[in-house]
């Protein structure tokens, strides 16, 4: 937009510019986040079911060789046979560990960002496909950030696993002396305690790197001043256009205020600042109504339509002065007046010739 160029971005986003970055697939995303779960994950497939794993895939390497004589003599058929029971085990085997992979990954996108599916973010962008567009995203400023974090990160969590192999440096020489089983559990101890300070150290780069995401998403969402005067005219409409909309709703309620006058039973003056117009139908109303009321210029108006269609003009500042705090426009008197109101309403019929004397 021209008219906003050359300003900075110092605003927050507005509700509705964070709903739109969302719709294109724009959030604060860290990909660090499912790494640390996926590595918690896996520890925890590997620490509650990594016996009986080990033992069903022992059994099934077993059971190979021993039937490896059978192979040579088999038909086509058994082949087939063996090939589908082989495919059944295997997915059996792998299914208890990348199916709590895959759900670990998809919970910790969705408690990230929450679970959304727009349309605008999953169709297809030919714009990306441009060599042009990709040189520029891979020498901009987020890919030189991004290069910058894999390498510490890679340092940072190679170091720590280096660190704590070296600690069973002494041991694996003697793995060649031992049985298969406690070759497992030596691997198995070793795999675990890599696995658990890796998964430390991703919780803590996790944790910097939502921290980082957040804070560069609401960079990017900054708007400039001229931008949320824009959208709020957008969202509640130009101040001009309401103002003017509120001016002729105005004129129409006074308008319809000053038709109401002459159909009054008596106008309560201050003498000059307030005028309150007052009707009471004992058969259709509880109390005498407010319909009609004002100060100063409305005040005037309302005295000389009363003038001009005989209405009587009472003065009376001390109730006129009640009835303009205590009440609008449409409302029925209040109680604490009503003895006020009542002796002023039989003043004027008694001039009217409505109450005998």
């Amino acid at each position: 937009m021209a008219e906003t160029s050359g300003q900075e971005r110092t605003e927050r986003a507005t509700g509705k510019r964070r709903q739109e970055a969302r719709k294109r697939g724009q959030v604060a995303l860290s990909r660090e986040i499912p790494s640390a779960f996926i590595l918690l994950t896996v520890l925890a497939v590997f620490h509650f079911a990594g016996p009986g794993l080990f033992e069903r895939c022992l059994a099934l390497v077993s059971g190979i060789f021993r039937n490896l004589h059978s192979l040579r003599v088999a038909t086509i058929a058994d082949a087939g046979t063996l090939a589908v029971e082989l495919f059944r085990t295997v997915i059996l085997l792998l299914v208890p560990i990348f199916l709590p992979l895959l759900v670990a990954g998809f919970l910790a996108n969705v408690a990230q960002i929450g679970f959304e599916m727009h349309a605008e973010a999953l169709a297809p962008k030919f714009a990306k496909l441009n060599p042009l567009s990709g040189m520029k995203r891979l020498v901009s400023l987020r890919s030189l950030v991004e290069l910058a974090k894999s390498v510490l990160k890679i340092l940072f969590v190679g170091g720590i696993a280096a660190a704590v192999v070296s600690g069973y440096l002494t041991d694996f020489p003697a793995l060649v002396r031992l049985d298969l089983m406690s070759q497992w559990h030596l691997l198995n101890q070793a795999a675990f305690k890599i696995i658990f300070y890796v998964c430390l150290a991703m919780i803590l780069l996790a944790a910097l790197d939502y921290a980082y995401q957040r804070w560069q998403y609401e960079q990017s969402l900054k708007m400039t001043k001229q931008e949320v005067k824009d959208e709020r005219k957008q969202s509640e409409g130009d101040p001009a256009v309401k103002a003017r909309i509120r001016s002729l709703q105005r004129q129409t309620a006074y308008h319809r205020m000053m038709a109401e006058v002459p159909a009054a039973d008596v106008v309560i003056t201050n003498p000059t600042h307030l005028a309150v117009a007052l009707k009471f139908r004992p058969e259709e109303m509880p109390a005498p109504k407010v319909v009609a009321i004002g100060a100063d210029y409305i005040a005037e108006r309302i005295r000389d339509t009363a003038r001009a269609h005989n209405v009587p003009i009472i003065e009376n500042k001390p109730l006129a002065q009640a009835l303009y705090k205590m009440t609008d426009l449409g409302d029925y008197v209040p109680v604490d007046l009503y003895r006020a109101v009542a002796e002023v309403l039989a003043y004027v019929y008694r001039l009217k010739g409505k109450l005998s004397l």
